[in-house]
């Protein structure tokens, strides 16, 4: 019975997908009439279109190899969904930042209300919620706002080096702990303590059971077959309802909790709070009442956003700087010489050096371009658009490539090698390519807080290059642990654990990791 069930669905599942397919390439076909074409590209399948020839685990090395075939602009079919993939940044920048008024929106995905992803900036689609949570998170985040966070950047970034002196083998945890507190005393005034806190723990029991909801497989089921959230607990298929209630629980908790600590604190405590709710909570009060939903969704919104890019981004990067210099022992050794000279070996590097420590900033710039953690940023075109003489349709996801833009030889030789030094202009100074302008996103839909993770990565690449030498395990005899980094793929790409020695150098001490001065 239950293999049955299986196969009608899947029957199913493929007559829907053609019978869309067939519309939407009748759709699509009518620019050609005209001599307009879609951009070239792998010829497709019927019904299940490029899915065969993609690597689905790391689809954008794919796209980044067709683009050696059919050029910078690809169009593919993967089942019913049209994409055009742009591996060139010079055409991203035209069309997300020249023409944003048509690219700024996002591509629906059915899993993300279900599974309480709808509470996040980066899928929101683009309109009034989008923008009025974007202010709001703009107005904590934005450049000149993120330089108060600087001397709680510095106490916590020293906390983290004191814990990885303490514990070398948790590094990972540390580098996530630092990059969580940051935002969550940004965001809450809150600061979490280093194992089982409560809210942390919440946010983490959300993203367990929700973040499979984002893999295309899952998201593609429930576009095609929407009544997979309504069939009962104990009917074949009923898996990804129960899921999705589970993972909406924990969303609803993790957005709440947090946010009514706030307010508590507010009501009830005798010190002042100062963060980005406590701050928007004043501002709310001051509405009219009319508008005051509205705005609590949106605070509600941009704050719990926060979180979830601050462990993507901030931490994720610290692990890949970390995999580089255990990597590339040569360019640890280079920068601390840097380090020693200039901020000497007495304190540890603060902001105020960071306009001195050239090869520093070459080591954050690589550290962003070698792996790019978001490799894929997608965005969906509003309206049709024309350029270079191509079609694009209305509602067609248009793909930044940004791992294809990572490794263009042309623009970088040996891409896939860590190299800072490709970032020094022949005087020896550092050039204007800044890898930052392409990993944060573009247009409209940039990153709203990279001003704070840049600052955050850059303190804590700082830190650590002062304070530790990073190298291979050793095995039993003494021998070098020769290993293949693997990565974590998703909407998101980081480093898996990989075995690494993280060592003090000799004139670190507790007392400078916990002051940043020695005595």
């Amino acid at each position: 019975m239950i293999l049955e069930t299986y196969s009608a669905l899947l029957a199913a599942l493929i007559s829907l997908v053609a019978v869309r397919s067939i519309i939407r390439r009748l759709v699509l076909n009518k620019p050609r009439e005209r001599g307009l074409p879609l951009p070239p590209g792998p010829r497709p399948l019927p019904i299940l279109g490029n899915v065969l020839s993609l690597d689905g685990s790391e689809p954008w090395k794919t796209y980044a190899a067709w683009g050696a075939i059919y050029g910078d602009i690809i169009y593919t079919r993967l089942l019913d969904q049209e994409f055009i993939i742009l591996n060139s940044q010079s055409d991203v920048v035209e069309l997300f930042e020249k023409r944003s008024q048509k690219y700024s929106d996002r591509p629906f995905i059915a899993t993300l209300e279900p599974f309480g992803w709808d509470r996040n900036l980066a899928f929101a689609p683009y309109g009034d919620h989008w923008r009025l949570s974007r202010r709001i998170f703009h107005q904590t985040f934005r450049a000149e706002a993120s330089l108060h966070l600087r001397p709680m950047q510095l106490t916590k970034v020293r906390e983290m080096v004191t814990n990885i002196f303490d514990d070398p083998n948790q590094h990972a945890f540390y580098c996530e702990t630092f990059a969580v507190a940051v935002t969550m005393i940004a965001v809450y005034d809150y600061d979490p303590t280093p194992r089982d806190d409560p809210i942390v723990h919440l946010a983490e029991q959300f993203l367990r059971v929700s973040l499979e909801a984002l893999i295309p497989e899952r998201a593609v089921a429930l576009k095609l077959f929407p009544f997979l959230l309504y069939i009962p607990d104990w009917c074949p298929g009923s898996f990804l309802k129960r899921k999705a209630r589970q993972a909406r629980k924990y969303s609803e908790e993790w957005v709440e909790f947090p946010y009514q600590y706030v307010q508590n604190r507010m009501k009830n405590d005798a010190q002042p709070v100062d963060s980005m709710v406590s701050d928007h909570l004043i501002r709310m009060r001051k509405l009219d009442p009319s508008q005051r939903l509205a705005y609590e969704d949106a605070l509600k919104t941009a704050a719990s956003t926060a979180y979830i890019a601050s462990v993507e981004t901030t931490s994720s990067s610290l692990m890949v700087f970390i995999l580089a210099m255990v990597l590339n022992p040569h360019v640890a050794r280079r920068a601390q010489e840097e380090i020693d000279t200039v901020v000497g070996r007495d304190r540890l590097p603060d902001f105020d050096d960071r306009p001195s420590l050239p090869y520093v900033q070459a080591i954050m710039r690589e550290t962003m371009r070698w792996q790019p953690l978001v490799p894929l940023i997608m965005h969906t075109a509003t309206s049709s658009d024309v350029y270079k003489g191509i079609y694009i349709p209305e509602g067609v996801t248009v793909v930044a490539n940004t791992w294809a833009i990572s490794r263009d030889e042309t623009r970088y030789p040996n891409a896939s090698q860590f190299i800072p030094e490709r970032f020094f202009a022949s005087e020896g100074r550092l050039n204007d390519d800044d890898p930052a302008q392409f990993v944060f996103g573009f247009g409209r839909r940039i990153c709203p807080g990279r001003h704070t993770a840049d600052a955050s990565m850059w303190i804590g690449i700082a830190t650590m290059l002062a304070t530790f030498h990073f190298s291979r395990a050793k095995d039993a005899e003494g021998n070098d642990v020769e290993f293949e980094p693997s990565y974590v793929n998703g909407v998101t790409r980081h480093p898996m654990d990989f075995p690494c020695s993280i060592s003090p150098r000799s004139h670190i001490s507790r007392t400078i990791l916990q002051t940043g001065r020695q005595s």
